[in-house]
């Protein structure tokens, strides 16, 4: 099985030139991922160009998203009209679905920060508690999947180990260390997340694959294939 995923095209501004020279050369997926961040500051019409150029490419996969930190709770009504059926949005909930031979679960977050931004921290109301309320939900989510591949795609990093290339002193305000003990907890399959734009494309937590999709450190659609999943410190089968 192919699943392929990107996230963060928020760097290109309006140009996605740059992301219809990767995907019209990219290999038809049996699932799309999307990791949030997909569009600079209020432009959620971007959405709209993104399925014209899965159109073109004639890609009838399912797609699944998650909502970045630009995507602001202001935009979701505009972005799910714009995306209609197109695209299911993994709202802090759960999807099961059968892909050839084999059950696949995927958990949906925007995720969780260790500690917030100055700016959620005097704009969102509560948000440490929303933080932690996630991370639980995430728990429950991964916990509850009976499926053969168990994914958790979220926005922020569910680890700090592909945040290697940022500085340190940020770590807790791009991801959340805590998730890590529950992706090993639920023996979840492999991890997906965005937002880290000068990270690392793949890490390992106990062994459990880690992929950083944003699109300014892999420049392309990661395509990950479920039956040749890397292993510590193999990086070749990362596409």
């Amino acid at each position: 099985m192919l699943i392929s995923a990107i996230s963060d095209l928020d760097t290109l501004g309006m140009d996605l030139e740059p992301f219809w020279g990767i995907i019209k050369t990219a290999k038809k997926p049996d699932i799309f991922l999307l990791g949030g961040d997909m569009y600079d500051y209020r432009n959620p019409d971007i959405y709209g160009l993104l399925l014209d150029f899965i159109k073109l490419r004639k890609w009838t996969c399912p797609i699944f998203a998650v909502y970045g930190n630009h995507e602001f709770d202001e935009d979701i009504d505009e972005i799910k009209k714009i995306c209609g059926k197109k695209i299911t949005f993994l709202d802090e909930e759960s999807i099961e679905l059968k892909i050839k031979d084999k059950k696949v679960g995927i958990v949906g977050s925007r995720g969780s920060l260790d500690f917030p931004t100055w700016w959620q921290s005097t704009h969102v109301p509560n948000i440490r508690k929303a933080y932690l309320d996630r991370i639980k939900n995430c728990e429950k989510l991964l916990q509850n999947l009976k499926v053969d591949i168990k994914i958790l795609l979220s926005h922020y990093a569910p680890t700090y180990k592909t945040l290697v290339g940022e500085n340190p002193k940020i770590y807790s305000s791009l991801g959340s260390k805590k998730l890590e003990k529950i992706l090993v907890k639920t023996k979840t399959s492999f991890a997906i997340h965005g937002h880290v734009h000068y990270g690392i494309p793949l890490a390992f937590v106990k062994g459990i694959p880690v992929f950083n999709v944003a699109f300014e450190i892999n420049k392309k659609i990661v395509e990950i294939d479920t039956d040749k999943m890397p292993k510590t410190g193999l990086h070749k089968f990362v596409k």
